[in-house]
């Protein structure tokens, strides 16, 4: 209890610190993840010994639980994020940008890990899957705040924010198939995926997600109607949706991310912006919130001796993959994505997905379920670095991309005239 106390007592001080000062870091180059990062690498049982995570359970059990909150409460404010009647709107290139940039994403992931690290091929296929989903909770200084507001244009901060929410749970998909291929005989294997994974755990998921938004945002109007909700409930009330949907996911055996996140987007397409403008800022604070401290575990819990087992192949594997993975299926997908209208959009979308709570989540869940020691190592590093590249690049390159998207409409405003 005495540990729990002091992990509380840091992680809530960390908290009051960077706050105090969130409006400066939010222009600067370091954003607060990264100095979470730092701190937990610092007080971690690899720097000062200040706390050690295996003193109150499995380090990365709890990392996993951590996850799976800060994800379930982040998909929440990443649907409240995307206006009302996006989906609808742009369903056939979200439908592109969702299952086939993930399936691209995937491959490319997969090859560089076979092929620089030489581990077996579904091995490398799993790896590949668990960093292919764009972080939503991540991408959030691309896709909200001023900065993102004054400079990335809203066709692209929307079509981020729903990818990054949509894909997170689908990429279930992409994970358990190589796992089953892993663990069981190869036709038992595609049987169990097609009809347990593919029907049940994510098309049941889909339906039952979008039924409890749907519900929750017809009762929340009934209840507004006749006047038994008062105003200051309103946040609690899409926080409780949150945890409802992530608990009864996995009571139910589902994909808990995916209902997370059909439920946020149906709730959304009941209840209008105006209603939910004091949600969707409240949903962005509890983000801060809960992905602070998990950013602070994270370091924690790093793998050192087993990233020095890996090498300088290592090193080579997660620059590989920051610069190919997405940057590639992005350029490629450019003519049949509307909302990606030139190289520099291309670029921008390409470089910023990043991969961090969620490849955690699935790492972590793999890590335990198949047990291959390679897994977390190769995730962890990959994360570590996506965290210091996006994280220090986000500010510099959105304002560099602002002012390149000014000067060519004010190219193409001269030349109309």
């Amino acid at each position: 209890m005495e540990h729990l106390n002091l992990i509380v007592t840091v992680l809530g001080g960390l908290i009051l610190l960077l706050g105090l000062v969130s409006k400066r870091l939010e222009a600067g180059p370091i954003p607060p993840s990264v100095l979470a990062l730092a701190l937990g690498v610092l007080i971690g049982p690899q720097g000062i010994g200040l706390i050690d995570l295996a003193a109150i359970g499995q380090p990365e059990r709890i990392l996993e639980g951590a996850a799976r909150l800060t994800l379930g409460i982040g998909l929440v404010g990443v649907a409240l994020r995307v206006p009302r009647g996006f989906p609808r709107r742009h369903w056939g290139e979200m439908t592109v940008l969702i299952l086939l940039a993930m399936a691209l994403m995937w491959a490319v992931s997969t090859a560089l890990v076979y092929l620089i690290l030489g581990l077996p091929f579904w091995v490398a296929a799993l790896i590949g899957a668990i960093v292919t989903a764009t972080d939503p909770i991540a991408a959030t200084p691309i896709a909200s705040g001023q900065l993102a507001e004054a400079n990335v244009p809203e066709r692209i901060r929307n079509a981020v924010s729903f990818e990054s929410g949509a894909n997170d749970g689908l990429s279930y998909l992409f994970v358990f198939l190589p796992f089953l291929l892993l663990t069981r005989p190869q036709h038992e294997a595609l049987s169990h995926w097609v009809t347990h994974t593919l029907l049940w755990e994510v098309g049941a998921a889909t339906v039952f997600g979008l039924l409890l938004g749907y519900v929750a945002g017809k009762a929340l109007q009934l209840a507004e109607r006749h006047g038994t909700i008062e105003q200051k409930w309103r946040l609690a009330y899409t926080v409780a949706l949150a945890l409802f949907a992530v608990g009864a996911g996995r009571l139910i055996k589902t994909d808990e991310l995916l209902i997370v996140f059909a439920a946020g987007a149906a709730f959304v397409q009941v209840v209008s912006g105006e209603d939910r403008a004091n949600e969707e800022q409240g949903q962005e604070a509890l983000n801060r919130f809960f992905s602070i401290p998990f950013f602070a575990l994270f370091g924690m819990v790093i793998p050192w001796g087993e990233w020095a087992k890996l090498g300088w192949s290592g090193v080579l594997l997660a620059v590989a993959i920051l610069l190919l993975r997405r940057p590639l299926p992005m350029l490629l997908l450019k003519p049949v994505l509307p909302s990606i209208r030139s190289r520099a959009d291309a670029l921008f979308t390409g470089w910023f997905g990043p991969i961090a709570v969620a490849a955690v989540y699935y790492a972590t869940l793999m890590d335990h379920k198949l047990g291959d020691p390679l897994v977390w190592p190769v995730v962890s590093l990959v994360v570590f670095a996506s965290a210091l590249a996006h994280g220090i690049s986000a500010s510099p390159l959105t304002r560099l991309y602002g002012r390149h998207a000014r000067g060519k409409t004010a190219e193409s405003e001269d030349s109309a005239s």
